[in-house]
């Protein structure tokens, strides 16, 4: 196990959003060439966003399971190399603006290079005891059809489907003779996606980087997490949601968030040991060396909202079994490593006493904080800004002009006038007494908003289209990453 040291500085940056020459960011070169550029900075974190089947929107906190990866994230290069593609694939042909991700495009191109390797797959490697120990995972068949009752049905949702293809992961009584091809394809590129994602994230840990995934705190309704587990949630006798997920309205939203999520039935999960989230958090933490848990206040108090709403005015905060439940946690997995997502303006005491009482790093984001009273601590993660927020460039330029002075007279002591306000922001977050500082590579880079990664409350384009075109900045900053590091003992 790599042990991160008193204090550590990470990058936010997506997988889908690295170089690519296969549409969007993936676990090919590119990637590796990315770690290699985090070990030559110092950097000890590598804080990616859920790799799970993106879900409406292209949005990856709406994933069709918890378990499976996207096969967008699939490298063609690598499968080249394996031998699985022996005629070698054509070059994705760029149409559209180089920073952005056309996930549709990207997804077709890579599509029919993955049907072609996984019938030579088949013919090669059909009975590897490796690829058969993976099938066997509890997830991995029941997941591959519920993929491909997906596509038999046209992508439509499962509380769409016909009663008794609804019904087959309750009886297996419905014939999957005909789906045998997709079913089997949807097991390859899972297995494919594993033995990849486990070659780069054991290539970075090579380097001294953990790799901290991101953990959504619900679950999206169109998932093999529901259609398996109804009774672990809040829904009718057709599957859908009596009661949906989200947050009340704010100071940023007067109609506040409705996420559209389905609720948990923490009853019924508090009686069965919380088996579902033991699950859950027992195969992510072999996936990723820190866990980032979203919406961690949800596990104090939930904001439940009647599926008949259409905004989330109407709700009520209910309690959760949090303590109960992080028990469990740590009586069964004691090594796993936490970080709660522990932001917002509301939270209760509840939220810190659960945090603070099972010793889990919380968060700061200097954006909202530099100018206020709070003060980091040393036992937090602080970042510029998280995938939720603008960049620290876009921020600054939207504010007025008193704002601006207030936040530079903040940053005095970061720079001279000349220096770029996101290089402020960065030189002070790394300064800071906090364990963990974190930045996202758009701040590195002092990108503006075109950078930004996800705007709450909106679904869909210019969300989570972003990526880098070339590693020429990256490159171009390395050296005062690496010195920033060293001076603030990171």
């Amino acid at each position: 196990m790599i042990h991160m040291q008193k204090k550590a500085a990470g990058i936010l940056m997506p997988l889908a959003s690295l170089p690519s020459h296969e549409g969007m960011g993936c676990m090919g070169s590119d990637a590796y060439r990315f770690a290699d550029s985090l070990g030559r900075m110092h950097i000890r974190v590598w804080q990616i966003l859920p790799l799970n089947p993106l879900g409406y929107g292209n949005s990856p906190y709406q994933p069709f399971s918890s378990y499976a990866g996207d096969e967008k994230y699939i490298s063609l290069e690598m499968l080249e190399k394996d031998g699985l593609l022996p005629d070698g694939f054509a070059p994705y042909t760029e149409t559209g603006e180089p920073d952005r991700i056309d996930y549709e495009k990207a997804g077709a191109y890579k599509k029919q290079y993955l049907e072609e390797a996984a019938q030579v797959f088949y013919q090669m490697h059909a009975d590897d005891p490796q690829f058969r120990a993976f099938c066997s995972l509890s997830w991995v068949y029941p997941y591959a059809v519920f993929m491909a009752l997906k596509r038999q049905n046209g992508l439509r949702p499962w509380t769409d489907w016909p009663q008794e293809q609804k019904d087959w992961i309750l009886d297996r009584k419905y014939d999957l003779s005909h789906l045998k091809e997709q079913i089997d394809y949807e097991l390859f590129v899972q297995y494919v996606f594993s033995l990849q994602w486990k070659k780069l994230k054991a290539y970075a840990n090579s380097k001294g980087i953990l790799i901290m995934g991101d953990i959504p705190f619900y679950v999206g309704l169109d998932s093999l997490d529901v259609w398996s587990g109804r009774d672990n949630f809040l829904l009718d006798k057709d599957g859908r949601p009596d009661f949906i997920a989200g947050v009340p309205p704010d100071f940023f939203n007067a109609l506040g968030q409705r996420w559209g999520n389905p609720i948990y039935n923490w009853e019924k999960m508090e009686k069965d040991g919380f088996s579902f989230w033991l699950g859950r958090l027992a195969y992510n933490a072999g996936l990723y060396d820190i866990l980032r848990i979203d919406h961690f206040r949800a596990f104090d108090t939930y904001w439940k909202i009647p599926a008949s709403c259409e905004t989330a005015i109407e709700g009520e905060w209910i309690q959760a079994p949090g303590k109960a439940l992080f028990q469990k946690i740590y009586e069964q997995m004691p090594q796993i490593r936490i970080v709660a997502e522990d932001l917002g303006g509301d939270l209760t005491p509840g939220v810190h006493a659960l945090r603070d009482g099972f010793g889990l790093m919380g968060m700061n984001v200097a954006d909202f904080t530099l100018l206020s009273e709070e003060e980091p601590i040393e036992h937090q993660l602080i970042y510029t800004g998280t995938h939720d927020n603008q960049t620290v460039r876009g921020w600054f330029e939207g504010m007025d002009k008193e704002e601006k002075a207030r936040f530079l007279d903040a940053l005095k002591d970061y720079g001279s006038e000349e220096t770029p306000v996101s290089e402020k922001m960065v030189r002070y977050v790394m300064m800071s007494v906090c364990e963990l500082a974190i930045v996202p590579l758009a701040d590195v880079l002092d990108l503006d908003d075109r950078a930004r990664l996800n705007n709450p409350g909106t679904i869909g384009s210019p969300n989570w289209e972003w990526r880098l075109d070339s590693y020429a900045p990256l490159l171009q900053k390395e050296a005062f990453i690496r010195a920033l590091v060293r001076e603030s003992g990171r």
